[in-house]
């Protein structure tokens, strides 16, 4: 009899041996599988993160302003600029700022866009002796410069002469430009530190086109925008 009860004993620790085993390794494939899950959540994250933020670099240019009229979108810039490099015969104290405008048709007609800019000066207020003058560069403007030293505009050699720019855009086109404004003075001596603002904008009221730089420019003339249908 107790020959007997020792073979039950031993034959159910052996049972518990064998059931305690398979349940520890249950739980632990258990585990290796909760955290093979977390991992993969873990990587789906970080990815739509990463996404989420090369998408917002490629598209999450700020504008100055941004405005809509009769199905045309105008965004303006922030300004860059700095000391003038370019060659001065007869000024003092020169100095430029650019701008880039980007304009978008969404009517569902073509459109022609012109803009141009005289060569006259503009007289600052409360500044004596002291101008600025409008002008669009010859260079090329993309989105993908506005990251550049000032939008990439090396040719500044112009602003003595009137410009133009023109562009038939078709629906949902669009086009960009720049303008740069050009301070000079026509005395030597101080830099005269009242030169007015640092911002400009295209503003289209009706067909017609106005750049404004408050405050020395509120609304100049400069182009239209003629609607096709």
């Amino acid at each position: 009899m107790s020959v007997t009860k020792c073979k039950l004993s031993i034959s159910a620790k052996r049972h518990h041996c064998i059931y305690t085993s398979d349940c520890w390794q249950a739980n632990w494939n258990g585990r290796e599988q909760n955290n093979g899950i977390m991992r993969f959540t873990i990587t789906v994250l970080f990815f739509l993160l990463i996404c989420s933020f090369v998408k917002g670099q490629k598209i999450g240019t700020k504008w100055y302003s941004e405005t809509a009229s009769n199905g045309v979108i105008i965004q303006n810039s922030f300004n860059k600029g700095g000391p003038y490099t370019g060659p001065v015969r007869k000024y003092f104290n020169v100095s430029n700022l650019i701008f880039f405008t980007r304009v978008i048709n969404e009517t569902g007609n073509p459109l022609e866009l012109t803009i141009n800019f005289s060569a006259d000066s503009i007289a600052i207020p409360n500044s004596p002796d002291t101008f600025v003058k409008l002008f669009l560069p010859p260079d090329t403007m993309t989105l993908d410069k506005r990251n550049l030293f000032s939008y990439g505009v090396t040719a500044l050699e112009s602003f003595d002469q009137s410009t133009r720019f023109q562009r038939k855009l078709n629906p949902n086109e669009d086009c960009l430009f720049n303008v740069v404004a050009i301070f000079y003075q026509t005395k030597a001596g101080a830099w005269n530190q009242e030169r007015g603002g640092n911002r400009g904008e295209l503003v289209l009221r009706g067909q017609d086109l106005f750049y404004r730089m408050p405050p020395q420019i509120d609304f100049l003339h400069c182009g239209q925008i003629i609607f096709n249908k």
